[in-house]
């Protein structure tokens, strides 16, 4: 089957695991011979490919046309393979290379982020919200945030999750997992602690959204910056 879709994909469920990246360079190495999880499998690999549209054009093709071109190309090689392409879409002011804005808009949990933070101080827009995940910290109009530390890990673990919707019952679990059972909050105590980040959000309070009967959601806006590093705990094992 094959399918094209205009969105990020979502999160792999937490017992799903990948292997280390293919160098495209090197001999091809029989399978068996990988250093794979003990019982797992491999079911198909993710091709991360970095280019817009106006680098495409340059070359001479569209994005539409490299798909069904590797689409064709596969069909060839193994038949019986099933396709799924995604076009991962970031906002234009996202900055970083092609290839890095990609991994990170598809969830990947090894991908690090080279987004306009990383820029020299006298290349990076002025005020906006600056999330720093490796340092722990956010960053209002060049002001730290005087963030909680569970209310960090709420921004936190929305944040990895960009773009779903997250349940209260999920948050509750999740971030009060290691609570004596009478520290447990019930589901409308998140309610509270989200009211609170907004509060101290500012004018950016809308990055965290409200789904209504569901839970919440973090949508990044062009003045939203996100700094990851190699310590940046993977959504799938939070």
């Amino acid at each position: 089957m094959s399918n094209t879709a205009l969105l990020a994909q979502p999160t792999a469920p937490r017992h799903l695991h990948a292997v280390e990246d293919i160098d495209a360079t090197a001999p091809a190495a029989p399978t068996g011979s990988r250093q794979l999880p003990a019982g797992t499998a491999p079911r198909g690999f993710a091709l991360y490919v970095g280019l817009d549209e106006v680098k495409a054009a340059v070359d001479g093709v569209s994005l539409s046309t490299i798909v069904e071109a590797l689409r064709r190309t596969i069909a060839d090689l193994a038949p019986h393979a099933e396709t799924y392409a995604t076009v991962a879409l970031a906002p234009t002011a996202a900055g970083g290379r092609d290839v890095d804005v990609v991994r990170l808009a598809l969830h990947e949990p090894g991908a690090v982020a080279r987004t306009k933070a990383e820029q020299p101080e006298e290349d990076r827009a002025p005020g906006g919200v600056e999330i720093d995940i490796s340092r722990r910290r956010v960053h209002i109009d060049g002001e730290t945030a005087a963030l909680t530390f569970k209310e960090f890990e709420l921004l936190q673990y929305l944040v990895l999750r960009e773009g779903r919707t997250i349940e209260r019952t999920e948050l509750v679990s999740s971030l009060w997992s290691h609570a004596d059972e009478d520290e447990v909050p019930g589901e409308r105590t998140i309610d509270v602690h989200v009211r609170r980040l907004r509060s101290k959000l500012g004018r950016y309070e809308d990055i965290v959204r409200t789904v209504r009967g569901i839970g919440y959601r973090f949508d990044r806006h062009a003045d939203v910056v996100i700094r990851y590093g190699h310590g940046t705990p993977s959504p799938d094992r939070f």
